[in-house]
């Protein structure tokens, strides 16, 4: 099994239609593909960044706890008086989707750093997994600063990052975004797989198959 965390630069960057992407295009090519969110926010049962996934690409979702409000998991776990994630927990809950040859994939919530509970991050989990990174980045103006961070952030803490993914590139990027995007790999020193165009998520699921093809699939490790 290759497990391979998906985190942001931040929320709202198009972190679930990359994962969507990514999905297609592993599945695609040929892949046993699960995508897994361990903490969902602020949506009912049936609804969430998993059920997104699964109507875009047709490949059933998995989540695993659910906090009734839109915050970083924990304060969200808090406010509603529910035990917040135990790291141990989750971990052995990715890894109960092992199989030969399959790829998981993990969506975190908002950023690197943001806490599934107040003692751990997603960085903590992909520690824990020893799996790398695939960090979704808004395109825009500012973009470079966050990327690089991110990617330093993860070094720092001992983790691959296999690439970045664009999450909502407009119709029409302005000066700052087109020069982003060649500026990307030069400033973090990972490669830019590609970008998804905004508004990609309300696509039906044969236009998204196609809008999947502008992200190329990253260099699994070996093993």
């Amino acid at each position: 099994m290759t497990i391979l965390i998906v985190t942001g630069t931040n929320t709202d960057v198009g972190k679930t239609i990359a994962t969507a992407a990514l999905v297609s295009r592993f599945a695609a090519a040929g892949k046993e593909v699960r995508p897994l969110k361990p903490v969902q926010t602020g949506e009912p049962v049936g609804q969430g960044d998993a059920t997104t996934v699964e109507r875009l690409t047709g490949v059933r979702g998995h989540d695993l706890l659910r906090f009734p409000e839109p915050l970083a998991p924990n304060l969200s776990a808090r406010r509603a008086g529910m035990a917040q994630p135990v790291l141990a927990e989750v971990v052995a809950w990715v890894r109960s989707f092992d199989g030969p040859g399959r790829v998981v994939l993990v969506e975190g919530a908002g950023g690197l750093l943001v806490r599934l509970a107040d003692e751990w991050t997603i960085a903590d989990l992909a520690a824990e997994l020893a799996a790398p990174l695939l960090v979704v980045t808004s395109t825009g103006l500012g973009s470079l600063n966050a990327a690089e961070l991110t990617v330093e952030a993860a070094r720092r803490r001992g983790l691959e990052v296999l690439g970045l993914v664009g999450g909502a590139l407009p119709a029409e990027p302005d000066l700052a975004t087109q020069l982003n995007l060649a500026e990307f790999a030069v400033v973090t020193g990972v490669p830019l797989l590609g970008c998804l165009q905004a508004g990609a998520g309300g696509l039906s699921p044969e236009g998204f198959a196609q809008a999947a093809l502008q992200v190329r699939l990253p260099s699994l490790p070996e093993g």
